[in-house]
């Protein structure tokens, strides 16, 4: 089975990106399942329905993401109903939603996703990543072999770690967070496939999906300045992971990286 994992999709030029690739992609590469992080789709920062809908409606199966989850009040109650849409596991049960989920893929084969939040340099107070990822895996694992793992982490040693822990009892390990694909990607020694960031779905000609001069004045500066989406050079990045139904092992993982000048 093949699977596409879209690295984090920035605002409008990143949905433009999924509507334009992700069909071609799952026609010309035989992929079955789709799986991307959202928590920057609306604006740059958080998701709304709408923007949610956008995508699902772009061939996208499950929905991840990260410490932006919460920026936008309206897509709560979303949270709790639809199945399709992450947030991660290791936040306090109270909270809206769900950290995993089990779907079909366009073959009808269950694929489990479960969704952590990394704590290094997050500023975030929440629960532990890896016995939250633990958790999910044991309860998934009556359900399919076949369980993917998105660790958003600042931190590339912690995602490292997550995914040597987890080696094995999933299908693939991927980063995401930083917007900076790496060049990583393996089968680590259990089978389980890995790499420590998908990237950035969106504008490359900016700071990672921010205008460039913005950020530059910030930074000198240090006063607060509003962080625009930047537009030019639009690409999908993420990884195509082919696994193997009957055992849930990783069988290959490709980074991939298209241009959406490429497809018009």
């Amino acid at each position: 089975m093949k699977i596409l994992l879209i690295g984090d999709i920035v605002g409008r030029p990143g949905r433009e990106a999924v509507k334009i690739i992700v069909p071609e992609l799952r026609k010309d590469r035989g992929v079955e399942l789709v799986v991307g992080n959202v928590e920057n789709i609306a604006g740059g920062s958080g998701l709304t329905p709408d923007t949610v809908d956008e995508l699902l409606n772009s061939q996208m199966d499950v929905l991840t993401s990260g410490d932006h989850i919460w920026k936008k009040k309206d897509i709560y109650k979303r949270l709790d109903s639809d199945q399709r849409i992450l947030r991660p596991a290791n936040y306090p049960e109270e909270c809206p939603g769900r950290g995993a989920t089990v779907i079909k893929s366009s073959s009808n084969k269950a694929v489990g996703v479960v969704n952590v939040l990394g704590r290094v340099f997050m500023n975030h107070i929440n629960g532990c990543p890896f016995r939250a990822a633990e958790k999910e895996v044991k309860k998934i694992s009556k359900d399919t072999k076949i369980i993917l793992v998105d660790v958003h982490a600042e931190a590339t040693s912690e995602k490292i770690a997550l995914g040597r822990f987890l080696d094995g009892s999933v299908s693939a390990i991927f980063g995401t967070h930083t917007h900076v694909q790496t060049a990583d990607e393996k089968i680590l020694p259990r089978g389980s496939a890995y790499i420590t960031d998908l990237g950035m779905t969106g504008p490359q000609d900016s700071v990672i999906g921010r205008n460039i001069d913005t950020i530059i004045e910030h930074f000198i500066t240090c006063m607060p300045a509003r962080f625009d989406i930047a537009e030019k050079d639009i690409e999908l990045q993420g990884a195509i992971v082919d696994i193997d139904e009957d055992t849930g092992k990783a069988i290959s993982i490709e980074r991939v990286r298209e241009k959406v000048e490429d497809y018009l």
